[in-house]
């Protein structure tokens, strides 16, 4: 029986990520102790983006390209215009394949490598260890206990003042993989890409703040991204994660830039264009139901004016929706489909009559 593909783009969740065949031996990962992923249960997923796992029509090259990604143990970098599906993607492979709620890391000009990994808060320790410095010299009992070694407990508690981001939660030694999606690394600053190299390749990152203190403190009890204090903690030994399996990572890019050749060797990438013709329709279907004649001879009218510049499939959503909600008059209704569909680039943007 063949195992491919895994991920089927028919929006049916399954449990076939468990028989996902050996990974090449370069891409074996050992991480330990083992976790169970997360179950997503809905409330860790807003509605629209639940709405978006749903309703995602996937191509058949999506497919294959999706299924490569998760046998090779690669990141997906996927590419193509605004609106045409790039972030919606990881959120319906996470949902067929039971990946647990989608770790989500927007990145800026500002991004660094250290964002994803973890935040910590030395100023927070800082004001915690004079707290029970102060408590420890007025002898009043309410101060945290010294450790084994005389150090005030706030000040050898590095972990109370760690997070870890999505990057260093999806590297965790899960039993199976958690879906992260990377969104628009075109925006990064020119050193990240280079900067995930190593970690991406190696699937291991090390935290320096505790493995400084591994000497005293073997384990540390850390949140992991999208946990608050009543989730149980996840243990990192001696300052140092390595994952088991290896997460399903999707990087997104609106082809704003260009990216280095030893980046793109180590990734599968997807390029996604426009949908056209029955995938459009499909779309539509999926979002808002049969569509009626008017909401028909929009999608004929969307398709036409795709030609002449750049266009996103939600401006047709839009429009298709609030022209059969409104109630309005036919002339009205041209109107404003004509005004919730402009070109997204001013210098393909039409006379207001084109429409």
């Amino acid at each position: 029986m063949s195992l491919w593909p895994v991920y089927t783009g028919t929006n049916e969740p399954h449990d076939g990520i468990t028989e996902l065949p050996p990974p090449p031996p370069w891409r074996a990962f050992d991480g330990g102790p083992v976790l169970p992923v997360p179950e997503d249960d809905g409330s860790a997923t807003s509605p629209d983006r639940r709405h978006r796992a749903q309703t995602y029509r996937a191509t058949e090259s999506c497919v294959q390209l999706v299924n490569a990604a998760l046998y090779l143990r690669r990141p997906l970098l996927v590419t193509g215009p605004p609106g045409s599906g790039k972030s919606s993607l990881t959120y319906a492979v996470a949902r067929e394949l039971g990946l647990g709620p989608v770790l989500r890391w927007n990145i800026t000009s500002r991004s660094a490598l250290h964002d994803g990994l973890y935040q910590y808060d030395p100023l927070s320790r800082l004001y915690a260890a004079g707290r029970a410095a102060r408590s420890a010299r007025l002898g009043d009992g309410t101060g945290p206990r010294a450790d084994r070694d005389g150090r005030p407990a706030d000040s050898a508690g590095v972990e109370d003042h760690l997070r870890l981001g999505p990057l260093g939660t999806a590297l965790l030694p899960y039993a199976r993989p958690r879906a992260l999606l990377i969104d628009e690394i075109d925006k990064s600053d020119l050193d990240l890409p280079n900067d995930l190299l190593n970690i991406l390749e190696e699937g291991q990152y090390e935290i320096p703040e505790l493995v400084r203190i591994a000497k005293h403190t073997q384990e540390a009890s850390l949140l992991a991204d999208g946990s608050d204090s009543s989730d149980d903690p996840v243990t990192v030994v001696r300052g140092r994660v390595r994952c088991r399996a290896f997460p399903f990572v999707v990087l997104t890019s609106n082809g704003e830039r260009e990216f280095p050749p030893a980046f793109l060797r180590r990734c599968v990438t997807l390029r996604l264009r426009q949908p056209r013709d029955e995938h459009l329709e499909e779309i539509v279907r999926a979002h808002l139901g049969e569509p009626d004649a008017y909401a028909r001879s929009l999608i004929t009218r969307f398709l036409e004016r795709g030609t002449g510049g750049e266009l996103a499939t939600d401006q047709l959503l839009n429009a298709i929706y609030l022209t059969g909600a409104a109630g309005i008059d036919a002339a009205s209704r041209d109107e404003l489909a004509q005004q919730l569909m402009p070109y997204l680039t001013q210098s393909a943007d039409p006379g207001p009559d084109e429409l």
